[in-house]
């Protein structure tokens, strides 16, 4: 019986820490959602949360209602040893031992396999971390890279506009030189022709 109290009690530190590691998962990620610039990512993160907090209110549940079968069945067991009493006492005694026995083993049971769900939930809580944060590191990656295509793409516009005020300049260099080109022509053939006239 002293064995069993002790499992009892193990099985109830597990339970409490795996509640306080789920809420701190759980409130780091609700943290992680928040601070998401990305609408469509907070959202999925705080949808995430919400499904996180109703499972470990689920948890929470299940386990006050081990508790609570627990301590009805041996408040049960106490009642009847109470009304029994003189000669099946001995009897009733070995009874009330087997049912205490069982009981203490079903809560036991219980109380292990929510420690089980509980630990399942914060595994599957530190994957959801650690897939936001790979997530997370992506993203600031692929931002990280726009940020130097737009460098970039600003650096190409700003040549584009050069080139296209040199191809302005050569292109009034070259009529002016025409020009100029066509007036010394003129000039010329003007001279020879009053030369000859």
């Amino acid at each position: 019986m002293a064995s069993s109290d002790v499992h009892v009690r193990i099985c109830e530190q597990e339970i409490i820490k795996y509640d306080l590691e789920i809420k701190a998962l759980v409130q780091d990620l609700d943290q992680m959602g928040r601070e998401q610039d990305k609408e469509s990512d907070k959202l999925a993160l705080l949808s995430e949360v919400d499904r996180h907090r109703k499972q470990m209110v689920s948890n929470q549940t299940a386990w006050r209602k081990a508790n609570l079968a627990s301590k009805l069945s041996l408040d049960n067991l106490e009642k009847e040893s109470l009304l029994y009493g003189g000669d099946s006492e001995l009897r009733h005694r070995k009874v009330t031992k087997e049912g205490l026995a069982q009981s203490s083993s079903d809560i036991t049971e219980s109380l292990m396999s929510i420690s089980r769900m509980m630990s399942q939930q914060v595994t599957q809580s530190e994957e959801t971390m650690t897939t936001l944060a790979t997530s997370s590191q992506a993203v600031l990656e692929t931002n990280d890279e726009f940020k130097a295509m737009t460098g970039t793409i600003q650096l190409g516009r700003k040549l584009i506009t050069k080139y296209n005020r040199r191809e302005l300049t050569d292109k009034l260099l070259i009529f002016l030189a025409l020009a100029l080109f066509l007036a010394t022509v003129f000039y010329i053939l003007k001279k020879r022709f009053f030369f000859f006239l």
